[in-house]
C-alpha cells in the first residue's frame, strides 16, 4: 500500500505541474534471496558471452551482474534482452506483493510498463523499483526514480524497519517544464501584500510577521530607497496591495494600507484591521 501511495503522490504531482510526457517504469527486484539465485544464473549467462561484453560489464559481472541490465550500451541490448530474467526467480512473497501493487496501481488509473531492466545497485534496495522518465530530455530521461529499501536501516546499526522512498532530479524537472506551454505564466507566484518603510525595520518586520502569521504572501522590502522607487518595485512584484510604513505609522502602531490593484484609496489602519480589509477584497 505505501509503494502504490508514493507512486500516486508523483503521479498527482505531474497532473498538478501539468506534465503529461512523462511514463511510469516499473519493477521488483524481490528478496534478497531472489536476487541471489538470479545472480547465479546471470553470470553464467554472461561469461558465456564474454565477447560481447564491454570493459564497466565485465567488471560488474564480478561485483554485482544485476547492475548490467542497466546498461545503455546499445551494442548490448540484444544480449541483455535475452537474459534471464529476475521475474522467473521470485519467491511467492514477492510475487504477491508485485501482483497486488499493479492491481493498486490499476485500480487507481495509473498505467505503467513493466520494465525487467530497470535494477538499483545497492544490496538494501528490495522489492519494487520504479522510475518515472521521459522521452523530451535525451539521455537524461529519469526525472524520478524510488522504490523499497526495507534493508538499510539494519545495515547503518538500526532496527530492522520497512522503508520506502524517491528522489526527485529538480534541475531535469525544471527542463522538463521550460519545456511546457506557457510554464512561467502559469507557475509564477504574486505577494498578496509588499511591505515598505523607511528606517522603521523593526516595526515593519513585526507587520510582516502578522501578515504572514494570518496566512497572507508577503514581500518585505530590503535595501532602501525612497518610497517613490518602493511604489514602483511593489507594483512590479504583483501584489494586490501595500502597507507602507514611515515614522508616524510607526509613532502610532498604525500602517497605511494602499491598493495597488483595481479601485480604492490608501487608508490608516491597525494591523489587524488592514488585515481584514485585505482578506475580505479576496
Amino acid at each position: 500500500e505505501v509503494d502504490a501511495e508514493l507512486i500516486l503522490m508523483t503521479a498527482r504531482l505531474w497532473q498538478r505541474l501539468g506534465l503529461s510526457d512523462v511514463s511510469l517504469h516499473l519493477n521488483t527486484i524481490g528478496s534478497s534471496a531472489t536476487r541471489a539465485r538470479h545472480r547465479t544464473r546471470l553470470q553464467a549467462y554472461f561469461s558465456a558471452h564474454m565477447d560481447r561484453l564491454d570493459e564497466d560489464s565485465r567488471r560488474r559481472l564480478v561485483t554485482n551482474p544485476l547492475r548490467i541490465l542497466d546498461s545503455k550500451n546499445p551494442a548490448m541490448t540484444d544480449l541483455i534482452e535475452k537474459a534471464p530474467r529476475l521475474m522467473d526467480d521470485l519467491d511467492e512473497e514477492s510475487r504477491i506483493h508485485f501482483e497486488t501493487l499493479q492491481g493498486l496501481l490499476q485500480q487507481n488509473g495509473v498505467a505503467y510498463q513493466i520494465d525487467t531492466r530497470l535494477v538499483r545497485g545497492l544490496d538494501y534496495y528490495n522489492a519494487t523499483v520504479f522510475e518515472w522518465m521521459t522521452p523530451l530530455l535525451g539521455a537524461q530521461s529519469t526525472i524520478c526514480g524510488g522504490g523499497r529499501y526495507d534493508g538499510l536501516l539494519e545495515q547503518l546499526g538500526g532496527k530492522p524497519a520497512p522503508a520506502c522512498g524517491f528522489a526527485l532530479g529538480m534541475e531535469r524537472l525544471l527542463a522538463l517544464l521550460e519545456q511546457q506551454p506557457h510554464w512561467a505564466q502559469r507557475f509564477s507566484v504574486h505577494p498578496e501584500v509588499y511591505v515598505m518603510h523607511q528606517r522603521q525595520e523593526a516595526w515593519a518586520l513585526r507587520v510582516a510577521e502578522t501578515l504572514r502569521s494570518s496566512g497572507l504572501d508577503v514581500y518585505f522590502h530590503a535595501g532602501g530607497g525612497n518610497f517613490k522607487s518602493q511604489i514602483k518595485r511593489a507594483d512590479a512584484s504583483g501584489a494586490g496591495w501595500a502597507i507602507i510604513l514611515g515614522e508616524e505609522e510607526a509613532a502610532h502602531q498604525k500602517v497605511s494600507l494602499k491598493p495597488l490593484r483595481g479601485q480604492g484609496t490608501q487608508s490608516t489602519l491597525d494591523v489587524m484591521e488592514a488585515i481584514q480589509q485585505i482578506k475580505s477584497s479576496e
